[in-house]
């Protein structure tokens, strides 16, 4: 009998292979490297993906800012939206800004008006064509207005870019103080 265990110890010996414990264990290693590799990827990916849009908003939000700013600054007439006729959602949007050049006395007007999720601008001289432009994308029309009070135009605007979990929203206010009238 000790003859046996002596032969199967020595074929056990010589064995070139791994046992299956072995393998459901390197395996089971495997599975959890993969798993935490592909998280942090995800991760990285998604963090990423949510940066971009945030800057994406700032960026749009910014702009809408300085080009009312730089407008208002100018204006001598400031007219917005009448909130009983034109404006159900009081966001008083459109508005009109109206100034005349100091050096060659031409008149420039400015309309500001939310078209879907677009901040659009018209500028046109001495009445002439207007010129258009978009000046900021993925605008809230819903959480974007305006006020003109003591003086003071409160533009408040709101950018969301991106859907659902993803959204990622930025609101500035700016107030600015239009030149003095003629």
């Amino acid at each position: 009998m000790v003859k046996i265990f002596h032969i199967l110890r020595s074929i056990n010996r010589n064995q070139l292979g791994f046992t299956l414990m072995e393998l459901t264990i390197a395996m089971a290693i495997s599975g959890i490297i993969t798993g935490a590799v592909t998280m942090t990827i995800f991760q990285v990916v998604d963090s990423s993906g949510r940066t971009s849009a945030h800057m994406t908003a700032v960026r749009q939000v910014q702009s809408a800012g300085y080009w009312v700013s730089h407008d208002v600054l100018m204006a001598q007439d400031l007219v917005l939206a009448d909130e009983s006729v034109d404006d159900p959602d009081g966001s008083r949007f459109p508005f009109t800004l109206t100034w005349s050049d100091w050096t060659n006395n031409e008149v420039h007007t400015v309309i500001y008006s939310i078209v879907g999720d677009e901040l659009q601008r018209a500028h046109s001289i001495n009445s002439g064509a207007a010129t258009m432009g978009v000046i900021a994308e993925f605008i809230d029309p819903g959480n974007t207005s305006c006020e003109y009070t003591g003086g003071t135009l409160v533009f408040t605007v709101t950018a969301t870019v991106g859907a659902g979990s993803a959204a990622q929203t930025e609101t500035r206010t700016y107030e600015v103080i239009p030149r003095p009238g003629s």
